[in-house]
């Protein structure tokens, strides 16, 4: 019996020792759970993950998305008319409807550095606006360093950004001499912080290739070795309330376009022409140069701008004047955005050109007279008159303009309905919808000059233009 009792203590002994081991390891793997879990997540991670949302967000601010669309209608005087109211109508065309801009603009901005992409995207096709990054130095934050596409920085009207514009479009002289506005090359910022004392006072300096940016479903490559240099210094102030504010700068371009290298007979080793004086009449004569040469781009401006805030709203007066010596072609003066050919020979001529213009914005009143509100939005949030012109040749006027040799030499031609001036007058008003939209319609009257010389401009043309635009800007 005491062997039977002592067989049934070995096994209960056994049995325990099983789940003793048991719950032992299953406290150690426990244990060890406990260990991994405490060490893959601490008591902070709430605020880890606080401070990464955190992080996200800042790198997304840095990122900015922009743009406007203009969508317009236009109605001209006659059909097929040359306009720098947005380009020229096709041929039976008086009336049209066009996305004049279409722009989307990506900017990262990190502190001192920002990197900046616009494009253009109308019925005319896709183009590149602007593409280039900008540095600004960390140690005194005066000199800032751009290079890419951009704005060229001569005179005021050429920057001053289309969706603030008060008129439709830049003037006559701004598309010939400056198409498309921007240029490629680098470009030196000097001026103070933003909260400094020198901040008024800003000077840029840019070399650039002097091709202009590229028009739409085309490309730009520089053609020569030659780069152009333009510089901008500007001054701008306000009085102790800033209620009025006042700015004035000085421009000067100094660029050139290269010879062409087909040569037209033995004495004449490219094309180009230069007016000069013969037997009392103006005319164009083909120079003996070295191919290898450049033909003159040398402007000179001054602008200035005022503002002042009144009760009634804010009144804005903007004027520019340029002149210089310009190469371009014989049938335009618009400047060369690929290599001169032996068919478009280069021509130089002494041109200058000016703008005027005011704005008056208007505040809608408000009242709880329900006749006097309706009353009030009548009025119209903004009025524009500009005038504007363009001589893209000063050295002959009137009757003088075609005048002279055959225009069949090759050597000795005629001056023609390229150096004609153009004066234009506009007049506009704006309503405006929110601070993203707004409507305007706008009179452009263009005065051409005439010569009875000149098939065709023996009186002024028909060619004013009506233009009604809706933008939406975000």
């Amino acid at each position: 019996m005491i062997k039977g009792l002592n067989k049934s203590i070995t096994l209960l002994l056994i049995v325990a020792s099983t789940f003793t081991s048991a719950s032992l390891k299953a406290q150690i793997e426990d244990s060890s759970s406990l260990a991994t879990r405490i060490e893959l997540e601490p008591e902070d991670t709430t605020i880890q993950t606080v401070n990464k949302l955190y992080n996200d967000m800042e790198y997304l601010k840095r990122f900015q998305i922009s743009g406007y669309i203009q969508t317009q209608f236009q109605w001209a005087d006659s059909s097929g008319i040359a306009s720098a109211s947005g380009g020229n109508f096709n041929t039976g065309v008086d009336k049209r409807f066009s996305v004049r801009r279409g722009r989307l603009k990506v900017t990262y901005d990190k502190y001192f550095s920002k990197v900046v992409f616009q494009t253009d995207m109308t019925e005319r096709g896709l183009r590149v606006v602007e593409a280039y990054a900008s540095i600004t130095e960390q140690k005194y934050y005066w000199a800032t360093l751009t290079a890419g596409i951009f704005n060229r920085p001569f005179g005021y009207e050429i920057e001053y950004t289309s969706n603030m514009r008060e008129a439709p479009e830049r003037g006559r002289m701004s598309g010939n001499l400056f198409p498309n506005e921007r240029d490629l090359g680098a470009k030196l910022t000097l001026q103070g912080p933003k909260f400094g004392i020198w901040n008024w006072l800003k000077l840029d300096v840019a070399v650039v290739t002097g091709e202009g940016s590229p028009d739409a479903n085309a490309g730009i490559s520089d053609f020569d070795s030659h780069k152009d240099l333009i510089s901008h210094l500007t001054v701008n102030r306000s009085n102790r309330n800033e209620d009025i504010k006042y700015g004035f700068g000085v421009s000067y371009y100094n660029g050139g376009v290269i010879y062409n290298v087909d040569s037209i007979n033995s004495k004449y080793k490219a094309v180009a022409y230069t007016l000069s004086d013969s037997a009392g009449t103006n005319i164009f004569h083909a120079d003996s140069v070295n191919p290898s040469g450049y033909a003159p781009r040398t402007y000179y401006g001054i602008d200035g701008q005022l503002q002042k805030d009144f009760n009634w709203g804010i009144f804005t007066l903007k004027a520019e004047y340029i002149q210089g010596t310009h190469s371009s072609q014989g049938s335009t003066s618009k400047a060369f955005q690929s290599k001169p050919t032996l068919a478009n020979p280069l021509y130089t001529r002494k041109f200058n050109g000016a703008y005027f213009e005011l704005a008056q914005n208007l505040n809608r009143a408000t009242s709880e007279n329900k006749f006097l509100n309706t009353l009030y939005s009548f009025i119209p949030g903004q009025i524009v008159l500009k005038y504007d012109w363009y001589d893209p040749n000063t050295e002959v006027k009137g009757d003088e303009i075609g005048q002279g040799a055959s225009s069949t030499s090759k050597n000795r031609l005629k001056t023609s309905a390229t150096d004609l001036r153009y004066d234009t007058f506009g007049f506009g008003v704006a309503y405006f919808l929110s601070n993203n939209a707004k409507i305007l319609a706008y009179y452009d009257t263009v005065k051409n000059e005439t010569s009875k010389n000149l098939s065709g401009y023996t009186k002024d043309l028909k060619d004013n233009v009506l233009t009604l635009r809706l933008q939406y800007k975000f």
